[in-house]
Order: structure tokens, then C-alpha cells, then sequence
């Protein structure tokens, strides 16, 4: 039987372009029924009319529709693909812009940080509204493909909230590969056996082989020499110390942390190369550079139609293997139910997992070794609290999670956080109406004048702390 595949996001122009051609490109797909969704008609028509130039030019049996209602898109799916990006540019260059004036200086701002944190504000309300559709409107057993950002933070929500199959989605593993097969002369990455485990940014590969050989020592041998180093300070700095090769490049990564970003001395040192290897505000740049220039022409005015080959995205190779029953190894963002035993149950964590005609299965990690485990928990506490925030519509929980993030809590204080917090908070009203009537506290700047003495309390003498010498005064502790 065809599947019905929502595409929900579809004006996200190159990233659904991608997804929809790997799918058609997949035998077993190509009689797909395509349901485009997207609020805004100019960027959803001209992907419909793309996607139907796709299907006819390969004389495929796909079929594809369009319709600003998501209701009307999920009814009936197999499969929900979420790609949203809520508030756009223009909410990405607030969480940018705003940060930067406390000193928290991102570069990519969509994963952690405050720019993660208010993306996962803006995203959390929609995806557990997907879900609720899927419950209601979708064929039984009907699976999420989620990929849109805070993907931690946002797939830690839906497992909160709902019982929809769902897996998110990520690049960072494959891409990764990539990178050590080149700097371990390996011609083919599907080569190497690897083991990881993580969260998501954070996924720390535990297991590297080639046809047997552990590849480790050869790279950590290379992080040693000035030209692998300086392709990326952050990471191989992170390797060198914690011992683990992360999915994460230095742009990424110099956020989750809180030692690249801090000081003007560590970014000229750390982050210092162009674009994502560490410039300020690359991504927003970039996004606003990409969305001038398709404002003007239709970026798929000139892409070919023709299909070769699948990108590197899961996407298609999930759908293959639930439609064939052939299955299929990825790396899957879920609930933590026990996957990963020395991180939070509930979480979200980043596992080995396959897919057949059952649906999703992920796989036992175990206890990922402990500095690891302790890096991605100072992510996984942020995470926790920006879910709260989102889904319980409580301010304070942005402070909370703000103050908890690892870069913002070396640069900023309290009160900055706070203030921070807040002009985030109100100059994203329009997206975030989880938060419509409330306010954050204020707690005003409290004025010591330097007479000022501090009040005596007076104090068990048992418990005092001695005068002379500086030491608790103890008292024998009777038998109990």
C-alpha cells in the first residue's frame, strides 16, 4: 500500500527538498503520497510545484498535495516529518542579538545557550500539538520524524507528554565519520564499527574500529599535530582531555561548554576560524544572507529535478525499513528508558537504534564513561528546565534553565541572567503564547551602602564555628 508521508515544515526550501528526493530516490517509496504543510502559501506552492516536477520528470507513481492546515496533512499519515523553525529569522536573530549584549557571544544559537533555550520555547507548544493530531488524525502506529532544534530538548518533551512513536533526527554521526575516515586515510566510512552514546550535540563515540583495529590511537596521535588541531581546536581540545571523539564540531561545541566562549582571549584562541568554526553569530548570518536571497528569486528555480542518489539524512532509510521489514542501524534521539544508565531516566539520549516493520527499537549503552556522562548532564539539567518552562508556561524556569547553561552561567550573573531572561521573553511574546499574562519576577538591585554592617544571628554553640582556630566545634553524638 502507498504510504502517506506529512511533511510538516515544508517551506524549510532545501532541507525538505533534500527529504522528499531521497524518499523518491528509495524503490520501495515511490509510490508515496506526499502532504505538504506550511503556514506560509508563497514558499508552500513553490515547493509543491517542485516536488511535482520531481514526480513527473522520473515518471514516478508519487502523488503530492498542499495545505496550510495541519490537521488536514496528518490525517491518515504513516509518517509525520517535523522540520519547523517558529518565528523564523526573525526570532533567531533575537536570540542572537539580545544574548550578545549581556556578553554571551553564539555562534550557532539553536541547540543550548539562550538561543536554544527560546528555540525550545517557540517549538515545544507545536510539537506536543503534532502530537496530539497524530493521536487523533493519524493511522495507528504512525511514527514522528522529528528534526527540528533544541532536538534534546524538544524530544525530551514529547517523551513527557506523549505516547506517539517518535524518533529525532540528527547528521551529526555521519557527518562525523566523514571526518575521521579522512583523518585516519580510511576510504570508507561504512568501514568502521562504531559504538556511541551521548545526548544529542554531545554524543561521545566510545568504540572506533577498522575491520577489527582500534582506530583510537592513530587519532589521538594525530590531535597531537599543530594542522589537525587547528581544523578544530574546540573538539580535539574536548579529546584531548576527555579522552572520547564528540559529534560535535568547535562551532557547536564551544557552546555546550564553558571554557571557548567566555572571555575575549578564548575566542581569538579557540574560535577563531570563519563561519561555523567559531565566528559570532555564523548560523543567524547565514540564515538571514539565504532568506534575502530567496526573498528576491525561487531557490528551486534552477535545482535539477533529476534523482540519483540518498543524502546522508536518515529520513528515507527509517521509512524503507518500517515499509520493507529490512532493517536498518541509526542513531536515534529518545526517552531514556534505561538506555543509557548513568544519565537521567526521561531524558533525551542519543542511541544506536533500529527500525523494521515493528517500528522503532533502541539499544542498551549502559554507563557511558563518567567525565562523559558529567559534560552532557551540565546539558541535560538546561534541557530538563527549558522543557518545564515551555510546557508549564512558568517564567521563572527560563531563569532557571538560563542560569544553568554552562556558557551563560560563566559570563553572566544572576541579575543579568534575569534581565537577559526577560527581554528575551518579551520581545518573543508573539510565539511563545505558553507565556501570554505572565511575567518574571522582579528582584531589583539591592543597594549595600559601605557602612552597611551584616546582621549577627545567633548560633547554636554547638555549631558555632571557633574563633581561634577556624574549626567546628564538636560534640559527642550520643548512642542511638
Amino acid at each position: 500500500m502507498p504510504r502517506k508521508i506529512a511533511m510538516i515544515g515544508a517551506g524549510s526550501v532545501v532541507f525538505c527538498k533534500t527529504l522528499i528526493s531521497d524518499i523518491l530516490a528509495t524503490p520501495a517509496l515511490r509510490d508515496s503520497e506526499f502532504a505538504l504543510m506550511a503556514p506560509t502559501e508563497t514558499k508552500l506552492r513553490r515547493m509543491e510545484a517542485f516536488v511535482n516536477r520531481m514526480i513527473k520528470d522520473n515518471g514516478f507513481p508519487a502523488k503530492c498535495s498542499a495545505s496550510t492546515n495541519r490537521q488536514e496533512a496528518i490525517r491518515n499519515a504513516d509518517f509525520v516529518v517535523v522540520m519547523i523553525q517558529v518565528g523564523g529569522n526573525d526570532a533567531f536573530g533575537l536570540d542572537y542579538e539580545i544574548p550578545l549584549k549581556y556578553g554571551v557571544d553564539q555562534c550557532i544559537g539553536d541547540t543550548l545557550g539562550p538561543g536554544g533555550i527560546f528555540r525550545a520555547q517557540r517549538h515545544i507548544p507545536v510539537l506536543v500539538d503534532i502530537a496530539k493530531d497524530m493521536q487523533k488524525l493519524a493511522k495507528p502506529h504512525a511514527i514522528m520524524l522529528q528534526y527540528a532544534n533544541p532536538m534534546a530538548a524538544n524530544c525530551l518533551a514529547l517523551g513527557k507528554t506523549s505516547n506517539v512513536p517518535f524518533v529525532g533526527l540528527c547528521h551529526g554521526v555521519q557527518t562525523t565519520l566523514d571526518l575521521i575516515a579522512g583523518y585516519c586515510n580510511i576510504k570508507d566510512k561504512s568501514e568502521i564499527t562504531y559504538t556511541c552514546g551521548g545526548v544529542n550535540h554531545m554524543d561521545w563515540f566510545l568504540r572506533l574500529e577498522h575491520h577489527g583495529r582500534d582506530i583510537y590511537p592513530e587519532l589521538r596521535e594525530k590531535f597531537e599535530k599543530p594542522e589537525y588541531y587547528k581544523n578544530e581546536k574546540v573538539r580535539g581540545e574536548v579529546f584531548r582531555q576527555f579522552g572520547y571523539f564528540m559529534t560535535e564540531s568547535t562551532g557547536h561545541l564551544s557552546e555546550y561548554v564553558p571554557w571557548f566562549r567566555k572571555t575575549k582571549k578564548a575566542l581569538e584562541l579557540y574560535c577563531d576560524e570563519p563561519a561555523f568554526g567559531g565566528e559570532s553569530g555564523a548560523y543567524y548570518k547565514w540564515g538571514k544572507t539565504m532568506a534575502e536571497k530567496y526573498a528576491k528569486h525561487d531557490p528551486l528555480e534552477f535545482e535539477t529535478t533529476k534523482i540519483d542518489s540518498r543524502s546522508a539524512e536518515y529520513c528515507s532509510w527509517i521509512m524503507e525499513a518500517v515499509a520493507t521489514g529490512k532493517p536498518f542501524r541509526f542513531m536515534g534521539n529518545v526517552r531514556n528508558d534505561g538506555y543509557i544508565t548513568n544519565l537521567p531516566q526521561g531524558c533525551c539520549v542519543e542511541v544506536p537504534t533500529f527500525a523494521d516493520d515493528t517500528g522503532l527499537r533502541p539499544t542498551v549503552v549502559g554507563a557511558i564513561p563518567p567525565q562523559c556522562a558529567a559534560a552532557c548532564m551540565t546539558n541535560v539539567n538546561v534541557q530538563i528546565l527549558a522543557a518545564e518552562a515551555a510546557l508549564t508556561g512558568d517564567p521563572e524556569h527560563l531563569v532557571h534553565s538560563l542560569a544553568l547553561d554552562p556558557l551563560t552561567g560563566a559570563v553572566c550573573t544572576l541579575k543579568e541572567i534575569r534581565d537577559m531572561a526577560n527581554e528575551l521573553l518579551e520581545s518573543q511574546r508573539q510565539w511563545l503564547p505558553q507565556f501570554a499574562g505572565k511575567k518574571l519576577r522582579a528582584t531589583p538591585t539591592i543597594s549595600i551602602p559601605k557602612n552597611c554592617k551584616p546582621v549577627e544571628v545567633p548560633l547554636d554553640p554547638a555549631l558555632a564555628i571557633h574563633k581561634r582556630f577556624g574549626t567546628l566545634i564538636n560534640q559527642e553524638t550520643p548512642a542511638v
